[in-house]
C-alpha cells in the first residue's frame, strides 16, 4: 500500500477544527483511500458515550484521484464524549486509530478516535493565561514571625530549619506530620517581592484551615485559619498586598473528608462534648456514614480512621460549603481568588458544579482547579464517566500527563512517546481548560523534580531508604541541566506552568514527607532562577503562550520539537536530549545546540521577521 496516511486527527487536511469542539460546532473529516483498496463505501461510525453507534455515509469528492478523497461534516447533537472510526463497508474492513493520531486498516476492532464536545458557553479566567503558578506548602516556605509558641500541645516545633522532616516511627504514630517549621502568612507576605521577581502571578497554597497535622488535609475548622499560620485577618492582608504585586492566591479545598479531630467529628474530644462521633443528635451526624461494616465504625478516606469521609449529597453539608456565609463565600470575601479541589475524582459531579457556582458568584475571573491524575475527559470513577471538564464543573485540572511525558523524555530520550502523550491531552481537552492547565514537574504529592529526574528510582523503597538520600555530584549536575530542560517544556506547552516551592534552587527529596522540607533560603544554587525568570518573561511577551495552537514539528530519539502559534507571534521550541550535537534554526541562522540544551525561537507572524527571543539552556 502507498505511504500516504488514510486519516490523521492531528492534521488539518484530515480533521478541522482540531481537537475538542463546543456544542453545535461542525467537524469536517476527510479520508484518503488508495485505489488498491478496491471497492469502498466509507462510513463514519460514531457514537456518544453509552449510546448505540451510527453509520453515516461519507461523500466522495474525487474518486478518480490517487488517493481517492471522501468527506463528511458531522455536528454532535449533545455535550459529551463521542468516539469514532471508519467502516469501508466491504470485506469487513475498518480504519482504527494509531497512537500518533493516524489510522490503520484492520479487520478487527481497535482503538477509536475521541471527539470531546463541551458546553457552548464554557469560559475560563483570561487573567490566568500567560501567567505562572507557585505552589507553597505553608508550614515549609518561610517563617515571618520567629520562634512562635505552638498553639496545641501535640505539635513539635522545629527551631532549626535545615533538618529533614520527621518520618519515624510509622504512619500511624510518632512524629510523622506533627513537626512544624513555623511557616506562616507573614513569611509569604515578606517574600512577595521575591515571587514577583520570579514572574509569579498565582500562589497556590496547600490547606491553611485549622487542622492537627502539618499537611492540614485533616481539616478541623473550615472557617478558621490555622493559628500557627496567622489569623483570618492576616490572610486577608496577605491577599490584598499580593494583589499589589500582581499576584492572586488560591486555596486548597479539601471537601471529601474532614479530620476525625475536628469541630465536626470531634473523635478526640478536643472541641468539647459535641460532634458527630459522640453525639447522635449533633448537626454534623448526618454529614458522615456510620456503620459497623467499616473497620473503625464509619466510612473513612482510603481507610484512614483519622479522615472520616463526608456525605457530599447531604444538603446541610453542601450549604455549609457552598452557601452564603459558607466556606467558599467566607474565604473569597477575605481575598482568595479560587480553589483547587483536593481529590476531585472523589467528589460527585453535581457537588463540583455547585462549588463552581459558589466560586463564580464572586466573579468569572475566579478559578476552580481539580486534582485529577489521568486524562480528565476519559476518567471513570465510582462507575460513572466524569463530566467535570465539559463546562459546568472545573475550569481545568492538574496536568499529570504532561509531567509524565516530560519525565519520560528526560529518562529515555523518546521524543515520539512524549509527543503522543502531549497531543492526546491537547486533542481531548476543551480549549478553555487546555490553556489553563496546571503544568508542573513536582508537587507535595510527588518526588521532587530533580530527584525524579536524576536520582535513583524510588521503586518500593520505604522511608528508611528515602531518608537522607541525596544525589551524587554527577547526578546533581546532570539533574540541574535536565531540570532546566524540563521547565523549558512546562513553560512553553499549552497551559500555565507551576513551580513547586524550592524547585528553583534544586531542592531534593523523595516522597512525603521528604518532598516537604523547609525552603533552603541559604542555597548557593543560582543557575535555575534566571532561566525561570526569563521563561516567565517570555510567556508575558509572546502571545503564542497564552492561547496559541500546538503542533509537533518533529519527535524522535533525543529530540522533541514543537510549535506554538498565536494571533501575532509563533514560537519554535526544540528540546535536544541527544549525545550528539544537533543543528537547529535559531534567530535566522544555523546554531549548534549542546547536548541536553534547548533553543526557543520567537517569530513575528505579521512580518515573518525573526525576533531576538531568549535562548536559554546549558
Amino acid at each position: 500500500m502507498s505511504d500516504h496516511q488514510l486519516f490523521n486527527s492531528l492534521l488539518p487536511q484530515y480533521k478541522t477544527p482540531f481537537g475538542a469542539v463546543p456544542q453545535g460546532q461542525a467537524v469536517t473529516l476527510n479520508l484518503r483511500l488508495p485505489h488498491e483498496l478496491g471497492e469502498v463505501h466509507p462510513h463514519l461510525a460514531v457514537w456518544r458515550d453509552g449510546v448505540d453507534v451510527e453509520y453515516l455515509p461519507m461523500t466522495p469528492v474525487d474518486e478518480q484521484a490517487e488517493p481517492r478523497l471522501y468527506t463528511i461534516e458531522y455536528t454532535a447533537p449533545f455535550v459529551g464524549l463521542y468516539f469514532y472510526y471508519f467502516d469501508l463497508f466491504t470485506d469487513y474492513r475498518r480504519i482504527h486509530r494509531k497512537g500518533d493520531g493516524s489510522g490503520y486498516l484492520t479487520w478487527e476492532a481497535g482503538p477509536c478516535w475521541q471527539l470531546t464536545v463541551y458546553e457552548r458557553d464554557f469560559t475560563t479566567p483570561d487573567c490566568l493565561k500567560g501567567g505562572v503558578f507557585y505552589q507553597i506548602f505553608p508550614d515549609r516556605f518561610y517563617e515571618g514571625v520567629k520562634n512562635k509558641e505552638m498553639p496545641f500541645i501535640n505539635r513539635v516545633y522545629r527551631e532549626k530549619k535545615s533538618g529533614e522532616p520527621y518520618y519515624w516511627p510509622t504512619e500511624i504514630g510518632g512524629y510523622l506530620n506533627m513537626d512544624y517549621y513555623g511557616g506562616d502568612f507573614e513569611g509569604i507576605r515578606q517574600k512577595l517581592p521575591y515571587l514577583q521577581q520570579m514572574g509569579v502571578t498565582y500562589i497556590y497554597l496547600n490547606p491553611i484551615f485549622e487542622a492537627h497535622a502539618n499537611h492540614r488535609y485533616n481539616t478541623a475548622d473550615y472557617l478558621k485559619a490555622d493559628p500557627l499560620l496567622g489569623t483570618n485577618e492576616e490572610f486577608s492582608v496577605l491577599c490584598a498586598e499580593a494583589k499589589q504585586y500582581g499576584i492572586r492566591i488560591i486555596l486548597d479545598g479539601v471537601f471529601s473528608h474532614t479530620g476525625a479531630d475536628s469541630v465536626y467529628f470531634n473523635k478526640e474530644g478536643r472541641y468539647g462534648i459535641g460532634g458527630a462521633y459522640h453525639d447522635m443528635h449533633s448537626r454534623y451526624r448526618s454529614w458522615y456514614d456510620f456503620d459497623y461494616k467499616y473497620p473503625c465504625g464509619y466510612r473513612s478516606w482510603w481507610g484512614f480512621e483519622t479522615l472520616p469521609e463526608v456525605e457530599e449529597e447531604n444538603p446541610d453539608y453542601q450549604e455549609f460549603i457552598c452557601g452564603e456565609g459558607g466556606v467558599i463565600d467566607t474565604w473569597m470575601k477575605l481575598g482568595a481568588s479560587g480553589f483547587p479541589l483536593d481529590v476531585a475524582d472523589e467528589l460527585p459531579d453535581f457537588f463540583i458544579e455547585r462549588i463552581r457556582s459558589a466560586v463564580k458568584s464572586h466573579g468569572e475571573d475566579k478559578l476552580l482547579l481539580g486534582e485529577v491524575w489521568e486524562d480528565a475527559t476519559t476518567k471513570i470513577a465510582y462507575g460513572a464517566r466524569r463530566t467535570y471538564l465539559l463546562g459546568r464543573g472545573l475550569d481545568t485540572v492538574m496536568n499529570y500527563p504532561f509531567k509524565e511525558a516530560v519525565l519520560h523524555f528526560l529518562h529515555t530520550g523518546d521524543g515520539k512517546g512524549a509527543a503522543q502523550t502531549i497531543m492526546d491531552i491537547c486533542e481531548h481537552y476543551p480549549a478553555p481548560a487546555l490553556h489553563c492547565l496546571f503544568n508542573f514537574m513536582s508537587t507535595h504529592d510527588t518526588v521532587r523534580a530533580i530527584t525524579a529526574i536524576a536520582g535513583d528510582p524510588l521503586g518500593d523503597h520505604n522511608r528508611d531508604w528515602q531518608s537522607g538520600r541525596r544525589l551524587s555530584m554527577m547526578q546533581y549536575e546532570r539533574g540541574v541541566q535536565l531540570l532546566t530542560m524540563a521547565y523549558a517544556a512546562i513553560f512553553t506547552l499549552p497551559g500555565v506552568p507551576s513551580i513547586y516551592y524550592g524547585d528553583e534552587v534544586a531542592m531534593q527529596g523523595y516522597k512525603d514527607p521528604f518532598n516537604r522540607g523547609y525552603f533552603e533560603w541559604d542555597s548557593t544554587e543560582t543557575r535555575l532562577r534566571p532561566v525561570l525568570r526569563q521563561l516567565a518573561s517570555l510567556r508575558k511577551t509572546c502571545d503564542a503562550f497564552t492561547e496559541g495552537s500546538m503542533e509537533i514539528v518533529s519527535a524522535g530519539k533525543g529530540l522533541l520539537h514543537f510549535r506554538r502559534v498565536g494571533p501575532t507571534q509563533s514560537a519554535e521550541i526544540i528540546l535536544n536530549h541527544s549525545p550528539r550535537l544537533k543543528v537547529v534554526l535559531a534567530f535566522g541562522k544555523a546554531t549548534e545546540v549542546n547536548p541536553e540544551g534547548f533553543t526557543i525561537l520567537v517569530e513575528d507572524n505579521a512580518t515573518a521577521h525573526k525576533q531576538a527571543g531568549p535562548t536559554v539552556g546549558t
